[in-house]
């Protein structure tokens, strides 16, 4: 009788106890930003990529072991940015005691991936043989010759995963757990009678490629804010100020950030903000580790997040008092 195997990176049916098993034997780590295993080194920035790291240990498949529990480190920047924080309300309270408090928002280190091009396959390419869905938790594979497609049923999360006070789940339904396993085994929300297992089959030519460049997707991010600013840095060592390009637009940015590395890395991108902004008045600083922006409100309501495609955690945190109307 075929089992299921619990070792992480496995999950296969299996009826023979001596068959190879390819898995991680360490715990998930989720610390700012970056996603891995304990028991390698792969680090990556998005979810799907966590989920198709490799597996680094072989041995033999088991239904008994308990996957080892979800390790998520403290911000190494945490304190840095709380003092910070605390310096520029204190400063704020002696100068102008009836002034507004700071404001600072909960961080969101990983901007979620894009949406699939397309929710169709192209008619006219061929799907390759064992080509898995692309939708997030699907995990069906294409087999040529199988059944015709129009039977297919597509179950899957079109949301992002949250991961927020030890709770676990997607933006796009309720459920929540505590175990990382349990995460990995909730159901998709949604149904599709097709399987997107290509798309258009195109790839991204909006931004030129230099010979030699690394092009990074994404890169980390945080802000705080005050009543009137959000503050917000994107994390990158060695940008090149001469050639960095930054626009600011009424409720987006334009970066194409290139450093000085041999080889380069770029990184460019168009970042919904959650709120609206004065273009105008904003500006930003080319630092040693990272790009710091100064945006200025243009409504001068509090931001949850700072992107505009983030899910919401529900939560603002405040330092200070709130002054009188």
């Amino acid at each position: 009788m075929a089992q299921k195997c619990v070792h992480q990176g496995c999950g296969k049916d299996f009826s023979d106890l001596t068959e190879k098993c390819e898995y991680h034997p360490g715990p998930p780590i989720f610390h700012e930003g970056q996603k891995g295993w304990k028991c390698c080194k792969p680090r990556v920035l998005t979810f799907d990529e966590f989920l198709s790291i490799p597996p680094c240990t072989t041995g033999t498949h088991s239904t008994t072991d308990k996957p080892p529990q979800l390790e998520e480190k403290p911000q190494d920047d945490d304190a840095a940015l709380a003092k910070k924080i605390e310096a520029l309300a204190s400063s704020s309270s002696a100068a102008a005691p009836g002034r507004a408090p700071i404001q600072t928002a909960e961080h969101a280190p990983t901007p979620p991936p894009p949406p699939p091009e397309t929710d169709d396959d192209d008619p006219s390419l061929q799907i390759p043989d064992g080509a898995e869905c692309r939708r997030r938790t699907c995990g069906q594979k294409y087999t040529k010759g199988g059944a015709a497609r129009g039977g297919e049923q597509c179950v899957h999360h079109p949301g992002v995963p949250i991961f927020h006070e030890g709770s676990k789940g997607y933006s796009c339904c309720k459920r929540r757990v505590l175990e990382f396993d349990q995460f990995m085994k909730i159901e998709g929300c949604q149904t599709k009678d097709r399987h997107l297992f290509i798309g258009s089959g195109k790839k991204d030519k909006s931004r030129p490629k230099v010979a030699g460049e690394e092009v990074l997707d994404a890169v980390r991010h945080d802000f705080y804010q005050t009543p009137a600013r959000v503050i917000a840095s994107f994390f990158l060592k060695k940008i090149n100020k001469e050639t960095a390009k930054v626009e600011f637009q009424a409720q987006q940015l334009v970066l194409d950030l290139t450093t000085s590395d041999s080889p380069p890395k770029r990184y460019a991108a168009e970042v919904p903000l959650f709120g609206p902004i004065d273009a105008e008045k904003s500006s930003y600083k080319v630092l040693g580790t990272k790009l710091e922006l100064t945006l200025v409100k243009a409504d001068g309501a509090a931001w949850p997040v700072l992107r505009g495609d983030e899910a919401l955690t529900g939560e603002i945190l405040q330092i200070g008092r709130a002054g009188r109307a």
